[in-house]
């Protein structure tokens, strides 16, 4: 019996990872989609104005790219979890490795893109 609840243990805890994987691509969606919003509305401003917006191309394209990595991190969250289900029940769990370091290689360069840009319209506004 003390297995079984060992076994259930690790299964839920994959499933919790899973759904740890699932909201941070469901924020990482969500924040590019604002990204990609705000930009829209900042060049309709401007249009109403009768100025025209010089950022919000690279914008939409970051709102965009993060959208996209969010769905990528969503279905790498659900190959992992149906992996280490797999591993779980044949009683041979091996820990993430690759997808650690991926993940983390593209949120550092997400990272610096945005703060690139912060600094480029910050430095062409004012």
């Amino acid at each position: 019996m003390p297995e079984d609840s060992n076994r259930a243990r690790d299964h839920l805890a994959n499933e919790r990872t899973f759904l740890a994987w699932v909201r941070t691509g469901i924020a990482i969606v969500v924040f590019g989609f604002a990204i990609g919003r705000f930009a829209i509305a900042l060049r309709q401003l401007a249009q109403f104005q009768g100025q025209s917006s010089r950022t919000a191309g690279f914008s939409v394209w970051l709102g965009t790219s993060s959208i996209l990595a969010g769905i990528v991190l969503t279905v790498a969250g659900l190959v992992r979890y149906r992996k280490t289900r797999a591993q779980l029940d044949e009683g041979k769990f091996e820990p993430a490795g690759f997808v650690v370091d991926l993940v983390t290689i593209v949120i550092v360069l997400f990272a610096l893109a945005l703060a690139g840009y912060l600094i480029y319209t910050g430095k062409s506004l004012g």
